[in-house]
């Protein structure tokens, strides 16, 4: 790793009316205070399992200049996988011991999920595995080159589901940008939610875009749907323990499809196994990587 520190400015006198818009974050701000057997844990694997990346103007921010050499990190080149939220880690970490030669970058904002799961990696021996306790986008534009990650996941973020926060959900056009430029020709974006209305915007986002193909554009559609369902019986609202306002048939249709089929390489989670047991339905989306000059 290494740390080229920002030159200081001089110019103390900006307002903040003159300070560029920030972008919301797309993650909830919860307490990042650690039990004492987390803090241990935690500062023992600092600098090993768990990347020790100077920090910006934010707790969660990527300092302007630091790098990451991954082949030197990991001992070896071999193909890096990045899953974006991995909370306490459960997928990541079944992931990683069912494929030993592959290594894995789990990118989580939130310290005590960051320290469950490298106390996990320790418990269970896994050494292909770095945690990342940082901002995702800031992560996808310094600590790669072009073309350096095989694959990106994001399974189950934050919906954003009141419509008044859909602005903070993390996938849209720019976000795409950053995932695609880190993934070379062929390259692999999975992802997963269990809310519909995430999924459509995901599906409709990744869609317009000239730098991903759907290879499953078309499936999964009409009666076959799990928007259909949703729709049908507003499967949403009852999860919630709201007053369902079902479609009839013609209007529930999802006859554009293109889900993909559930990853056999996702874990079921404690997460997704809550959202199961109470009615919702889950939506996966594999999108790939198009040739530069496709683009």
């Amino acid at each position: 790793m290494t740390f080229q520190p920002d030159t200081p400015s001089s110019d103390t006198s900006q307002s903040a009316s003159d300070l560029p818009m920030r972008r919301p974050l797309s993650f909830v701000r919860r307490s990042n205070r650690l039990k004492p057997s987390y803090q241990r844990t935690w500062d023992a694997a600092l600098g090993h399992e768990l990347l020790d990346i100077p920090h910006g103007e934010r707790d969660t921010s990527v300092a302007e200049g630091f790098t990451i050499d991954w082949a030197a990190e990991f001992g070896r080149t071999a193909p890096l996988i990045v899953e974006i939220g991995s909370g306490s880690g459960e997928a990541v970490a079944h992931a990683a011991a069912a494929n030993p030669e592959t290594d894995f970058l789990a990118v989580e904002v939130y310290k005590p999920g960051a320290a469950q799961l490298v106390s996990r990696l320790r418990r269970e021996g896994l050494r292909n595995v770095r945690v990342a306790v940082a901002n995702a986008p800031e992560v996808l534009d310094q600590l790669f080159n072009p073309g350096e990650v095989s694959e990106v996941w994001i399974f189950f973020p934050d919906p954003w589901h009141k419509k008044k926060h859909n602005k903070r959900r993390l996938i849209d056009a720019g976000f795409l940008e950053k995932v695609a430029r880190v993934l070379p020709e062929g390259g692999v974006f999975r992802l997963a939610t269990d809310w519909s209305g995430y999924a459509v915007q995901m599906r409709e986002v990744l869609g317009a875009s000239p730098q991903f193909i759907n290879p499953h554009a078309g499936e999964r559609s009409g009666e076959d749907s799990a928007l259909t369902q949703v729709r049908l019986y507003d499967l949403d609202a009852q999860s919630m323990g709201k007053e369902p306002q079902p479609l009839d048939l013609q209007e529930a249709r999802d006859d554009e499809g293109g889900w993909a089929p559930r990853f056999a390489g996702r874990a079921q989670t404690d997460f997704e196994t809550k959202a199961l047991n109470v009615g919702r339905r889950i939506f996966d989306l594999t999108f790939i990587r198009r040739s530069a000059e496709n683009s």
